[in-house]
């Protein structure tokens, strides 16, 4: 499920569009694997046995209820989930039923960071931290595919149209950025 054009304001492109990693979706095929496999082996040492053949569609409603918990819908997550960078901001969506999104323009974010363990080395993913100048917690974006390129791409887009000012807020202590008015009291 990709991210709509017509959800753009005019003039905004998306400069990237991603997915969790796939990562996310391993443990979930696995266990469809192990799904199929013991309800085979449970089904065949019943029916070896001549027990009762209603025992044999418990263990398929069983196994059929397993997959869609424990495979279905973890995949539909994964599948729903998106990250989208635009020119302007940053959009997460997620969510099989009911979506959810969080939109953070691009002039609020003050930090982005990274994060990467052994296996999102190993994997070349990891978790995108922002962090914006409001009341709200900063957005983990997790299991970002080859994260360090995104960081670097996301600060391109923060500063490509930085003018160094801070709005008109300067910390204390701080001397202004830019050129001095003459009436200034740091000439």
């Amino acid at each position: 499920m990709g991210f709509s054009p017509k959800l753009l304001a005019q003039g905004e492109s998306v400069q990237m569009e991603l997915r969790t990693h796939i990562k996310k979706i391993v443990v979930p095929l696995i266990a469809l694997v192990l799904i199929i496999v013991a309800a085979l082996l449970l089904c065949w040492w019943v029916r070896s046995n001549d027990w009762a053949n209603w025992i044999v569609y418990v263990i398929i409603g069983l196994a059929v209820l397993a997959t869609i918990v424990w495979v279905v819908v973890p995949i539909l997550k994964w599948r729903t989930s998106i990250y989208v960078i635009t020119n302007r901001r940053l959009i997460t969506r997620e969510g099989i039923i009911t979506r959810t999104g969080r939109d953070i323009p691009l002039y609020r974010i003050n930090d982005v960071t990274y994060e990467k363990d052994l296996l999102d080395r190993l994997l070349g993913c990891g978790t995108l931290i922002v962090s914006d100048a409001t009341d709200k917690a900063g957005v983990r974006l997790h299991d970002v595919p080859k994260v360090e390129q995104v960081h670097v791409r996301m600060n391109e887009l923060l500063f490509q149209h930085d003018d160094g000012s801070d709005d008109g807020e300067f910390p204390p202590g701080e001397p202004p950025r830019g050129p001095v008015p003459p009436t200034s009291p740091y000439r």
